[in-house]
């Protein structure tokens, strides 16, 4: 059964003023009908904030700020956009980097999985190098990544590939504000904790089991710039 309602993606920032893409956020937006973005300032130092609102401003029935007062990282960053972004009610939330690294028009692609499959509540994207996708990352984070994934496999017994990989969309559903209801301890592998939550309240009895409700979707494009 398809999902009826927007999309909406979280897009933390800090500091990206002078790289942030304007072009390629509006263009997502006349691209996909569905799409919604919860623009999030993680207390930058530079002129994040008015850039942010500038753009926002361009298209306000479809994209908003959230400006929070200091520094917290990006996991508590996407954790306030999303319990901010919950409240409106969309139909599928997730969070995406604001590098534009896995471009936005993947998350429709996303989507799909989630219309197609009920009993998956998260599609993760996964930068595998095989043959057809054009991955690029720089060998320090792969082997970075590789690891983070393997103790994620180990500690969980999940047989996980990529935990790192910014570009995440849930279902949303009456258990999601319960995942992000406490803050997370690690600002930079909150993506861990996450399948560790949703493990944890799977055992309490929420459809949240993460062999049967997330799926790994193999990325066709991913730049690390």
């Amino acid at each position: 059964m398809q999902l009826v309602g927007p999309t909406l993606l979280v897009v933390p920032c800090f500091n990206e003023a002078a790289r942030l893409r304007t072009r390629q956020f509006l263009d997502a937006l006349d691209a996909d009908p569905n799409l919604h973005l919860l623009l999030v300032d993680d207390g930058s130092t530079d002129d994040t904030l008015a850039c942010l609102r500038a753009l926002a401003d361009r298209a306000p029935a479809r994209m908003s700020t959230l400006a929070l007062p200091q520094n917290v990282g990006k996991g508590e960053a996407v954790r306030a956009g999303l319990l901010e972004g919950l409240a409106q009610k969309p139909a599928a939330i997730g969070y995406w980097d604001a590098d534009l690294a896995t471009p936005f028009d993947v998350a429709p692609q996303f989507r799909e999985v989630l219309d197609a499959h009920p009993d998956v509540h998260l599609v993760m994207g996964s930068r595998i190098r095989m043959l057809g996708a054009d991955i690029r990352r720089s060998p320090a984070r792969h082997y970075a990544g590789r690891l983070v994934a393997t103790l994620t496999a180990r500690f969980l017994k999940l047989p996980v590939y990529d935990t790192q990989c910014g570009a995440k969309l849930f279902r949303v559903s009456e258990h999601l504000a319960e995942v992000f209801a406490r803050p997370f301890i690690s600002r930079w592998l909150f993506d861990v904790e996450l399948l560790a939550r949703m493990q944890t309240r799977a055992a309490q009895g929420a459809p949240l089991g993460p062999y049967e409700a997330v799926r790994e979707v193999p990325l066709a494009t991913w730049r690390d710039e």
